[in-house]
């Protein structure tokens, strides 16, 4: 942990950064993953939302 002192004897901790890399492109199985589930989350939502209005 890097720390400096000012005049007045107050501590200033800083904290160590963490390495920095690039993500990599998703795969063509990952992005099919990505849309099938996005598929079944708009599902579920529409679901909820039409028991909700069926209920009221």
């Amino acid at each position: 942990m890097y720390t400096t002192t000012d005049e007045r004897g107050i501590l200033n901790n800083y904290a160590t950064e963490p390495n920095i890399y690039y993500a990599d492109y998703p795969s063509q199985e990952q992005q099919n993953r990505y849309a099938f589930l996005g598929g079944i989350a708009t599902l579920f939502v529409s679901a909820v939302v039409l028991v909700a209005f069926a209920v009221s």
